[in-house]
């Protein structure tokens, strides 16, 4: 009797996981539909993000915005009571984007109970964002789950937000997929804007981008350089 209950539970498991596979739909980041947010990733609250390496993070926070200018998405910056000791964003970040909208918000954590945050994303038109901030925990999951509720569909660049601890993050991470946001690496969301090596942006902008800020993958497309010129391979890598 046991067993038969115990039988009777695990196919109404797998019949509701098969139920939420036939379900899914992919919804892939689109260039001509989103915009991009820089979360209060100001040079203060870095000091906050331990769960991944400083240089790397760094690396990531800027691979971040530069994304941004690549594709041309329209970019917002926002920071929090910059002049206290969350301090301001790096200057690298405000020169790749000059002309953005930057939210200075004082007081409101969550970017999305200032009204103007609010009204200059609202102001894009697009229906997709793409975000990162620090700490991922708060500045990136409150907005995230705010968005959701607006009806946005909500990237979260996990590699380019930050919070205490790996324990810390794994938990916002969940708490976000679980509200139907998708945690994308930065890889990840430049190569679902990009879709194909052979558009522009394709293989002629991205691939000098991921040797400054995914060296891994920057030093194989060199690889594979040197092995075309010296004739003994052809061809585009791929990811």
């Amino acid at each position: 009797m046991l067993f038969r209950s115990s039988s009777v539970v695990l196919s109404a498991i797998v019949l509701a996981l098969s139920t939420i596979v036939a379900g899914y739909k992919y919804e892939r980041i689109d260039k001509n539909n989103s915009v991009l947010l820089v979360v209060d990733h100001q040079e203060g609250l870095f000091q906050l993000s331990r769960d991944q390496h400083p240089v790397a993070f760094k690396s990531s926070i800027l691979a971040h915005a530069t994304l941004g200018k690549i594709f041309n998405l329209p970019t917002i910056l926002t920071t929090s009571a910059e002049t206290g000791p969350n301090g301001p964003l790096p200057q690298e970040i405000i020169a790749l984007h000059p002309n953005a909208s930057f939210i200075k918000r004082n007081g409101e954590v969550n970017a999305w109970d200032n009204s103007q945050f609010k009204a200059a994303v609202k102001a894009t038109g697009k229906k997709q964002v793409i975000l990162a901030g620090i700490t991922t925990d708060v500045c990136t999951t409150f907005l995230a789950l705010s968005l959701l509720e607006e009806g946005y569909a909500v990237f979260a660049n996990s590699d380019a937000s930050g919070t205490f601890d790996e324990k810390t993050a794994r938990e916002a991470n969940d708490r976000m997929r679980d509200a139907g946001v998708q945690v994308l690496s930065m890889f990840a969301v430049a190569l679902e804007l990009m879709r194909d090596w052979r558009n522009t942006p394709g293989a002629t902008e991205l691939l000098p981008f991921f040797d400054t800020y995914l060296p891994e993958y920057g030093l194989l497309a060199r690889a594979h350089d040197a092995a075309i010129t010296n004739g003994t391979a052809s061809g585009l890598i791929v990811a």
